[in-house]
């Protein structure tokens, strides 16, 4: 009976509210429930929004001249489709991770074409877990499986080669994570950020920071590197804003050359390109041969 006296109280106070606070509080809580349900929307779909690419068809891209298609086996037994290109005698390997809605060929065609091929330099180009041609389900801790697999391949089809390891984008978090456990000749980034919470919170700012399931905190992992980092921004990138990639400058360090080009977050790819291979092949020495490709 109480209860009951309680409840018809409440109703009561509440029909005595004039009709615009009823209406305030009714708008109140709408938006309220369309918050909870959007948050909710978030967390079960997040992974479809941070890897597009794994979740909607990708136009077919063909293999590039001189780029070979093989199989890479991840430590927990994923089978990834990539692209090689072995190096010239002596000369280096450049790794090369995609964005979240892209793929490994047009990377695979850049790197071994032009300055690269001429330079002798090899490439290792994959596809993440769950993108095309590729098994599993995207996640953080899978794709730098998938990198490290990667890097442990081009080690094995090249003993001794150098590894330059580039990423572009969400690739160039992964390139981070990579660089921080196995010993690589630099990181060649562009359009990166300093952290996938970062990223997020700029694009959905009322998206509280601990639904994200897959963090990426390239500004923690960068700093335990030694190595040369060249970092090229596009200053008109709505995707990535400059002050990210700023942000993962200064966590990195002196080692840092940061490149602000003219361009968006795809039309800065390879704009430096002269600028890295001059910087990361001057490390190599002068074993490298690259008359000898035995790709030619």
């Amino acid at each position: 009976m109480n209860g009951d006296r309680r409840k018809a109280k409440a109703h009561r106070a509440l029909h005595a509210l004039p009709i615009s606070m009823r209406l305030l509080a009714g708008l109140a809580l709408a938006v309220l429930l369309i918050y909870v349900l959007a948050l909710a929307g978030l967390a079960l779909g997040q992974r479809r929004l941070l890897y597009p690419g794994a979740f909607r068809p990708l136009p077919p891209t063909p293999v590039p001249p001189g780029v070979a298609p093989i199989t890479i086996t991840t430590q927990d037994g994923e089978q990834l489709h990539a692209l090689w290109r072995p190096p010239a005698p002596g000369c280096g390997i450049v790794v090369s991770f995609h964005g979240n809605g892209s793929r490994p060929e047009s990377h695979a065609a850049r790197f071994s074409a032009g300055l690269w091929r001429t330079a002798g330099w090899g490439l290792l180009a994959p596809a993440y877990r769950g993108y095309p041609g590729s098994t599993g389900q995207p996640s953080e801790k899978g794709l730098i499986r998938d990198g490290l697999a990667t890097i442990a391949a081009a080690a094995e089809r090249a003993p001794g080669a150098p590894i330059l390891v580039h990423g572009h984008s969400l690739g160039a978090a992964v390139a981070v994570a990579v660089a921080e456990q196995v010993r690589t000749l630099g990181l060649y980034l562009e359009a990166p950020f300093d952290s996938m919470t970062h990223t997020v919170r700029l694009h959905v700012p009322l998206a509280p920071s601990w639904l994200l399931r897959d963090t990426y905190r390239s500004d923690l992992r960068i700093r335990s590197g030694t190595t040369p980092v060249l970092i090229v921004q596009g200053r008109d990138d709505p995707v990535v804003p400059a002050k990210l990639a700023l942000a993962l400058a200064a966590a990195a360090g002196p080692r840092v050359r940061f490149e602000l080009v003219p361009g968006d977050h795809v039309s800065i790819l390879g704009s430096q390109d002269h600028e890295a291979e001059a910087l990361f092949g001057a490390r190599i020495g002068i074993g490298c041969l690259p008359g000898a490709n035995p790709a030619e």
